[in-house]
C-alpha cells in the first residue's frame, strides 16, 4: 500500500472530524434520562411546528429504515411521549405528534444536553470557529451525496 494513500490529508481529515465525534457522543448523551435514539426523534418534533411530523419523514430525519422507525416509535409511544394522528390528506400515512409527557421529558433532557454541549463542545472553541464549523457542517450536510 501506497504511504501517500495513508497520509492522505483529506483521510486524515475525515479521521479527526469521525474521532471528535466518536469522543463527544457519549459526554453529550450521558445524563439525557432516556435512550439516545428517542431524545433524537424527541428532539425532531420539539423543534418543528405544531411538533409534528409525517412518520416517514421523522424515520429520514433519524436515519431510520421505516420499519426499524415504525419498532421505536411503538417503544416511544408505549412510554407516553408520542402519539400516532391519521395525515387527513393520506390516508396510508401517519404523523407522529409530541404529547404532553413528550415536551417535559424532552426539556429535561436538553437541561442536560445544553450543559454538556458547552461544556464539552461548543465552549470549547471560539465564536469565530464556532461560526465557521456552522457553515462548513451546513454545507455538507445538504450536499448532494449524488454529485
Amino acid at each position: 500500500m501506497k504511504r501517500q494513500l495513508l497520509d492522505d490529508d483529506d483521510v486524515t481529515l475525515y479521521g479527526l472530524f469521525v474521532e471528535a465525534y466518536s469522543r463527544l457522543k457519549p459526554l453529550l448523551h450521558q445524563d439525557l434520562g432516556l435512550p439516545e435514539t428517542w431524545f433524537e426523534v424527541l428532539l425532531r418534533l420539539g423543534r418543528t411546528p405544531g411538533r409534528a411530523l409525517r412518520m416517514s419523514e421523522l424515520a429520514a430525519a433519524v436515519s431510520f429504515s421505516s420499519g426499524g422507525f415504525t419498532r421505536l416509535a411503538d417503544r416511544i409511544e408505549e412510554a407516553g411521549l408520542i402519539r400516532r394522528e391519521p395525515d387527513p390528506d393520506d390516508r396510508r400515512a401517519a404523523f407522529a405528534v409530541l404529547t404532553e409527557d413528550g415536551e417535559r421529558a424532552l426539556e429535561r433532557a436538553l437541561t442536560s444536553h445544553v450543559g454538556a454541549l458547552r461544556t464539552y463542545f461548543s465552549g470549547r472553541i471560539s465564536p469565530d470557529d464556532r461560526h465557521a464549523l456552522e457553515r462548513i457542517l451546513r454545507t455538507l450536510r445538504d450536499t448532494d451525496a449524488a454529485t
